[in-house]
């Protein structure tokens, strides 16, 4: 009965005229490889306008102008009872160079801009 099972399997996916299982096993080879190239890229965060970046005044920035440089955060955190947001995009790569920037703001009490913090692994030339 396995055997008779397996056959009716192998005959469904198989593509060749013949019904030659090798072709079939390749093919199903071949798309696995393809889903772990593919798997091999991933993206987190969203974009965000990090030519902005300078605008922001340690003492002076409050959240309502940084949603309106930047939008809303990717990330909101606390740290040492403080707020933070996080505004990053992530792109990493088995082949090729990775690309993230991040930028991690804190703020007072007051919702205002205590510090910050940018990277990014683009550098320019």
């Amino acid at each position: 009965m396995f055997q008779k099972e397996e056959r009716r399997f192998l005959s469904q996916i198989s593509v060749n005229p013949d019904g030659s299982p090798f072709f079939s096993f390749c093919r199903v080879l071949g798309l696995l490889a393809l889903l772990l190239v593919a798997a091999g890229c991933a993206n987190m965060g969203r974009e965000f306008a990090d030519h902005r970046v300078p605008d922001i005044q340690i003492g002076v920035t409050t959240q309502e102008d940084l949603r309106d440089m930047f939008g809303s955060p990717w990330r909101v955190g606390i740290e040492d009872g403080k707020t933070t947001w996080t505004y990053g995009k992530y792109q990493y790569r088995l082949i090729g160079e990775s690309r993230t920037k991040d930028l991690v703001i804190h703020f007072n009490n007051d919702n205002i801009v205590s510090s910050y913090v940018f990277n990014t692994t683009e550098h320019p030339n």
